[in-house]
């Protein structure tokens, strides 16, 4: 039994529970509103609290979900009729739902996360929810009971991922079973209660062709792309927060070769590769007593022992830049990675800065040859004020003279001078030079394929 009283009769869903929306909910969840049905919250308290009484929780942990979600309608059906309770089936199933997702989801901003045209859920306290569509922020009106209420739930998110939040450690990444990305701060870092920020990623992996269906690039900076993955040049994804790096990143790694052996490191594992030799590393927090943190760099440098073919970092953002670009030295061409920059160039220059502050008796000119020797491509994002991501550059890493880093754009997007306001316009230009890693890519017999896409 699921709890001490539970009614002989089944308040079974009509439908498939995975797919249960709630009542009067629209069955389409990208045309739906920002808003959620509730039920007054004393009657809501009320339920639960008898809810709580009378179920046994070890017993609900090890049923299914759709068991527990057939045995919770029950329940509440039950508690309602016993006690008496004013609250109709349309009501009953809201608490159900509610109850369903405070046990085993993330609380009222489950049903966020599996609405498909939400990319961001910002949860700034527990009465403030906010979610990206479109590229825009928009108010939502779910809220958290109270700030235990969602600090119970940041817990349970850092369980679930193997980490922990809590006064000694405020502040952590981490990813849920489908693969978003979670960031949690805690007071009193946080001034207004807990944060939570949920970066969510398509549940199929996106192609560069899907990326030219929504205009984020050209055909032919696809071609290019493709060419340049296939070709193993090592390849720099930059932008600022949100313009998509990850995303391209998975499209990207969509041309290496099956046959070979590639290595993901990340602090939240987020790269979904469809390769069949993949190793997915992932950070590890220090424990309760200060000790057993494992950092990207000290899994950059295991990676480097397990003979792979390509590294892909999730983001470069400490002392592994230097790892990351001895890799790409030492014969690990293809390697790929992303850093937060404005610009092609801000993403060399913020390299360099990376490099000169995490390495001791380093002197510019030397980072500056070694910066210039790994990379071959960085390919730069933005996002326009409409909310659209779209690549900005594709530029060619070339050399150094003198104190400089020495790059071409091969590819550039020019906003048109007049526009529509709000409105994205433009055009992807191909800049028609001759790529420096031509000899590269020509050993690896696609240079008739450079041509054609450089046409």
């Amino acid at each position: 039994m699921f709890g001490k009283k539970v009614a002989q009769f089944t308040y079974g869903f009509q439908e498939d529970p995975e797919d249960w929306q709630g009542p009067e909910e629209t069955p389409n969840r990208q045309a739906s509103p920002i808003g959620r049905q509730s039920v007054s919250s004393d009657i809501a308290a009320e339920v639960r609290r008898h809810f709580y009484e009378s179920v046994n929780p070890t017993l609900a942990a090890g049923l299914s979900r759709d068991d527990l979600i057939g045995k919770i309608t029950e329940a509440v059906a039950d508690i309602v009729d016993r006690e008496k309770i004013p609250l109709n089936w349309n009501e009953q199933s809201i608490v159900a739902r509610d109850l369903l997702n405070d046990m085993i989801g993330i609380g009222p901003i489950e049903e966020l996360l599996r609405d498909d045209a939400v990319t961001d859920i910002l949860v700034n306290g527990p009465q403030t929810v906010f979610v990206e569509r479109s590229g825009r922020l928009e108010l939502t009106d779910f809220e958290f009971r109270d700030e235990a209420h969602l600090m119970s739930v940041a817990r349970r998110i850092a369980v679930s991922a193997g980490r922990r939040v809590d006064e000694s450690s405020p502040m952590v990444d981490a990813r849920l079973i489908d693969g978003s990305r979670v960031n949690i701060i805690l007071p009193p870092l946080s001034i207004h209660g807990t944060i939570i920020s949920i970066r969510k990623f398509p549940s199929e992996q996106i192609c560069l062709e899907d990326l030219v269906e929504k205009s984020s690039l050209s055909a032919q900076m696809s071609a290019f792309l493709e060419i340049s993955a296939a070709s193993h040049l090592n390849i720099l994804v930059s932008g600022g927060t949100g313009a998509g790096k990850t995303t391209l990143l998975n499209a990207l790694s969509g041309k290496i070769g099956e046959n070979e052996r590639v290595v993901t490191i990340e602090d939240a594992a987020e790269i979904n590769l469809l390769q069949p030799h993949v190793i997915s590393l992932e950070t590890r927090q220090r424990n309760v007593e200060g000790g057993g943190e494992v950092s990207q760099r000290d899994l950059l440098k295991n990676a480097l022992r397990m003979r792979p073919d390509r590294i892909i970092i999730g983001e470069v953002r400490g002392p592994e830049a230097h790892e990351m670009l001895q890799a790409m030295n030492t014969g690990h061409d293809g390697s790929m990675s992303t850093i937060h920059a404005n610009s092609a160039r801000d993403a060399l220059v913020r390299l360099e800065d990376l490099l000169l502050t995490f390495q001791q008796n380093f002197n510019p000119a030397a980072v500056r040859r070694q910066i210039a020797s790994a990379l071959d491509i960085v390919v730069h994002l933005n996002r326009h004020y409409s909310g659209h991501r779209y690549i900005q550059s594709i530029t060619e890493v070339v050399g150094v003279e003198g104190d400089t880093v020495v790059t071409q754009d091969l590819f550039r997007f020019e906003e048109a001078e007049i526009s529509e306001e709000g409105l994205f316009e433009g055009e992807f230009r191909c800049t028609k030079i001759r790529p420096y890693s031509e000899a590269k890519i020509i050993r690896h017999n696609l240079g008739d394929a450079l041509k054609k896409a450089l046409k």
